[in-house]
């Protein structure tokens, strides 16, 4: 059994490894102003972002779904690893070697599953491309070459080759010290007659990493013509590989995505290369599924659904291929960014088009040309005789459905006026009537125009109840503190406390509870008192905002902790004269509140109030009325 990792050396992982930099692996950054940084939340879909990370905290938080955290709660919840996984992967990436206080440390027994999978893959890939120089991968030198890619170009992509014998990989692997149960669970290799073999034999092999550059699988090309397998072979599903949310080339094309608020979709892994090399390195390629939603969302956090974002996809002019151009335009409306087409003359691929044409040929290919909409509606029209009324009539039912899946009212009219012209209907009018008349019935209905297009909305049938909701958090932040100013104040107050604890302290230390109104704002002021108060930031911070973080009763509280922790402040200058108006306030309303609260309890008693406890209330009255004075008078000084 794993030891427990060292405290400080938890510590100094999260010191080590900035939040920043582990986020943009997943999804583009943009300044947000305070310090801050912003991008789409990877947690959940939104179409502007409120995903915020504060590289001075190491902190994140999404203001849509509340997520929030460090650098290990951020790995841990995207990369769906535990505690001690999360500290071990981040522990590899600063070079930091853990201590384990129970019982020594045993790589081979005490690194978390997907830790040991990882590494099985990366020895793998290694192994692939040593062997790809043996002479018995002449045939797959051959292939690349023939394909117009060199030893550098192999070298660049990682490619490989799998020996042809049963178990070549499986018995270097156990080398290694992985297990065959290892083995067998990373989809390197499979149940034999006589204990594991090696899945992939005698194909050239393409490495597949995720947004992180982790290796997580293989996609296998045929070579021989006694390999009985399938053309393309690619890992099974795993706990570390699933294709429906993998994207080859990826990790090498990411930054230039993001840089580019651009992207180009391609077929297969030599079309990838293909590009990279002859200049478009913003291509990528789906791994043996069709591009889907999760594929989307990738995309999306890296191209920040900008108003210049495109995405162009490069399907082969053949039937396969329009029917790949239609799969795709049915999630074309979960992009912000703008989606075209572009098919190579003579139907082909980027790899054939550089290798006939050269590089500048493939160049001029993803230079967007024809809007996707418009593709999809020309297949769409082309299969009816245009010629008849009633040819017409099918042709525009079948594309007017699509065209109302458009969110965007004025883009929905443009593309149903372009579809008149299409199906060759005179009356413009009547076809963007009849698309938006289709685009209402399926919101009157509450549902999602056809179950392909997006979220439902937040009402059923019209007049009708509400759609059931998920149940709200105990602490809904932003719902709650942002209508009356007392609320207000108050969050802005525990924002300093949290952000710039030498601003407040040590005059916030002295405040109750009590004197925070919202629930959710006295929560997060006891977990800040059972930290130690705000004075313990000023000497560390971070070690501060761990130890608030600790003291939350939940994740509600935690999440709320971290959106106060990175939000953005209301004023312009945080200075001491912004933290001591803040603290005032918020002392004076706790004063307002209690003299209120015995005047009240006074003039419900009436006469039957005893002498002396009416004396000690009056004189209760007066001090904390004299106590107000003087906070309006002289502000932060009187505290």
């Amino acid at each position: 059994m794993a030891g427990r990792i060292n405290d400080d050396d938890v510590k100094a992982v999260r010191d080590a490894v900035p939040i920043d930099s582990v986020v943009s692996e997943y999804l583009q950054l943009r300044n947000a102003g305070g310090g801050n940084l912003k991008g789409l939340c990877p947690f959940h879909d939104e179409k502007s972002p409120s995903f915020q990370v504060s590289p001075s905290k190491g902190l994140f938080h999404c203001f849509g779904c509340q997520e929030g955290g460090d650098t290990i709660a951020f790995v841990m919840k995207i990369d769906h690893l535990s505690f001690s996984e999360t500290v071990e992967r981040l522990a590899a990436k600063a070079g930091i070697t853990l201590r384990y206080e129970e019982g020594g440390y045993n790589p081979s027994q005490q690194r978390g599953e997907r830790i040991r999978l990882i590494e099985a893959h990366q020895a793998a890939a290694e192994f692939y491309v040593r062997a790809l120089e043996s002479p018995e991968a002449e045939i797959g030198r051959t292939f690349l070459a023939e394909r117009g890619f060199d030893q550098d170009a192999a070298a660049h992509f990682r490619v490989g080759y799998s020996p042809a014998g049963w178990d070549h990989l499986t018995r270097y692997l156990r080398g290694k010290g992985f297990s065959d149960k290892e083995l067998i669970t990373s989809g390197l290799s499979q149940d034999g007659r006589r204990g594991p073999i090696d899945r992939f034999r005698g194909r050239l092999m393409w490495p597949i990493s995720d947004t992180a550059g982790d290796v997580v699988g293989f996609g296998a090309r045929k070579l021989r013509d006694d390999d009985n397998g399938p053309k393309y072979l690619n890992t099974p599903e795993t706990p570390i590989y699933k294709k429906s949310q993998v994207l080859y080339g990826i990790d090498l094309a990411k930054k230039d995505i993001a840089k580019a608020s651009r992207a180009v979709v391609v077929e297969g892994y030599t079309d990838v290369m293909a590009c990279h090399l002859a200049g478009v390195t913003t291509a990528i390629a789906t791994c043996g599924t069709a591009f889907g939603n999760d594929h989307i969302k990738i995309l999306r956090r890296l191209l920040m659904d900008n108003g210049s974002a495109r995405v162009i996809f490069t399907f082969d002019g053949d039937a396969a291929g329009q029917k790949a151009a239609l799969r795709a335009f049915e999630d074309d409306q979960k992009f912000a960014a703008e989606t075209y087409i572009a098919i190579a003359p003579d139907g082909m691929d980027p790899c054939d088009l550089r290798l006939v044409k050269g590089d500048d040929s493939v160049r001029d290919l993803v230079e967007p040309r024809t809007p996707l909409f418009e593709f999809a509606l020309r297949q769409i029209v082309g299969r009816y005789d245009l010629e008849t009324p009633a040819g017409r009539a099918a042709a525009l039912d079948e594309a007017a459905a699509v065209v109302a899946k458009i969110k965007t009212s004025s883009v929905q009219r443009e593309v149903a006026v372009q579809l008149a012209g299409l199906v060759g209907i005179l009356d413009q009018e009547f076809v963007v009537h009849r698309v938006a008349q289709l685009a209402r019935w399926a919101r009157d209905k509450g549902g999602d125009h056809g179950g392909r297009g997006g979220p439902q909305g937040a009402r059923g049938p019209r007049g009708g109840a509400p759609r059931q909701a998920a149940p709200a958090p105990a602490f809904s932040g932003p719902a709650l503190n942002l209508r009356s100013p007392a609320h207000r104040t108050e969050r802005e107050l525990l924002k300093l406390a949290l952000q710039k604890p030498a601003l407040v302290s040590p005059a916030f230390d002295a405040y109750g509870v009590d004197e925070f109104t919202a629930p959710p704002y006295a929560a997060v002021r006891q977990c800040i008192e059972e930290a130690g108060g705000a004075e313990q930031g000023v000497a560390d911070d971070r070690a501060y905002l761990g130890a608030v973080l600790d003291a939350a009763p939940d994740n509600t509280v935690r999440n709320l902790v971290t959106e106060l922790a990175v939000e953005v402040f209301r004023g312009k200058s945080i200075d001491e004269t912004y933290a001591g108006m803040h603290l005032v306030h918020v002392r004076l309303r706790a004063v307002d509140r209690r003299i209120a609260d015995v005047q009240s309890s006074l003039a419900r008693l009436g006469t039957n109030v005893a002498p002396q406890d009416l004396a000690a209330a009056q004189n209760e009255v007066w001090v904390l009325q004299q106590y107000a004075q003087t906070l309006r008078a002289h502000g932060a000084a009187a505290l």
